[in-house]
């Protein structure tokens, strides 16, 4: 089997300030969500100037994994197409259409499975193959890589990132600094009905064994629920405070659950997070997200690669319902 090229799906983000509320529309459409509270996400935004980096990074490691397979053998072009913003999906698949895309090896920008961090992906591309199919009559047929949450090359960039985190501290304290993984907090019954919870834990152990760091915790970040909605917990700041005053000494934040240091980086842990270390007299570092690393690319390829050899010699078989 053939395929022509690779479509990056992502989150997106905001290119400007005009762009904050339009896009916020479109994440929250149809979530039980206080106008108070899309305001204050809004202000998250707009103290970085409205620009979510996530954009520009997701292009960044497109152009890495085209040079990558390329250099491999296999010149296929990477599109990108977001869920929530320019370029969205619809019109990245129109646009993959025109050039005459029939197949696609498709990466989803999420390392973790749940529905809102893998699920949800999948069904706004078939939303999106829809739409072709009624516009034009024809469609792309897509093939998903493999999990990689615990491939070696995404744990030793995270573990990479975490060490050169360490270096931060003052001498005396890094080797008594705990390794806190964060993740995007989700409904509790969403987690309880997917791997999500238990994908993150094998990540957050096998980065912290290749870091060389034994004492570790997973918390969570960003929830965006009413009060009264169960969500997965500790939430990062609650857990930071709680264990200061039960003795930690430092803290090493790694977004174990996030590819890019987007907004939600940005804000919750370099500001609100840290604000708390401060605040409590907490020294804390935080570990780059994956990024455009060198090594996470590689290993975009590496999977990327691994599909292409798979169904090289025959189609991939179609997903039926149980």
């Amino acid at each position: 089997m053939r395929f022509d090229a690779v479509l990056i799906v992502a989150f997106g983000g905001p290119g400007g300030p005009a762009d904050v509320r339009p896009f916020l529309e479109r994440v929250l459409r149809g979530r039980r969500v206080t106008p108070q509270r899309v305001e204050e996400v809004a202000h998250h935004y707009e103290l970085f100037g409205g620009v979510s980096p996530i954009t520009a990074l997701t292009m960044e490691q497109a152009r890495g994994l085209e040079q990558r397979l390329a250099s491999a053998g296999h010149p296929l072009p990477v599109f990108v197409g977001m869920r929530n913003w320019h370029p969205l999906l619809a019109d990245t698949l129109e646009a993959m259409h025109a050039r005459g895309i029939r197949r696609a090896v498709t990466f989803v920008a999420a390392p973790h499975h749940s529905y809102s961090s893998c699920q949800q992906y999948r069904e706004n591309v078939a939303d999106a193959r829809r739409d072709l199919r009624a516009g034009t009559g024809a469609d792309i047929e897509v093939t998903y890589v493999d999990s990689w949450f615990d491939h070696p090359l995404f744990v030793e960039v995270n573990a990479r990132h975490v060490r050169d985190a360490q270096a931060g501290l003052a001498d005396d304290l890094r080797a008594s600094a705990r390794l806190i993984f964060t993740a995007h907090s989700v409904p509790l019954a969403m987690a309880e009905g997917s791997r999500y919870c238990e994908q993150l834990l094998e990540s957050a152990r096998r980065v912290a064994a290749e870091a060389g760091l034994n004492d570790w915790a997973l918390v969570y970040q960003s929830r965006s629920g009413r009060p009264e909605d169960p969500w997965l917990e500790p939430d990062v700041c609650d857990y930071l405070r709680a264990e200061r005053a039960r003795g930690l000494q430092a803290a090493i934040l790694c977004p174990i659950g996030f590819v890019c240091d987007h907004i939600e980086v940005l804000y919750d842990l370099d500001r609100e997070a840290a604000d708390v270390c401060r605040e409590a007299g907490l020294p804390m570092v935080r570990a780059d997200a994956v990024n455009a690393d060198p090594l996470f690319l590689d290993m975009m390829a590496d999977v990327v690669l691994r599909t292409l050899h798979r169904h090289e010699h025959g189609r991939p078989l179609p997903i039926v319902a149980p």
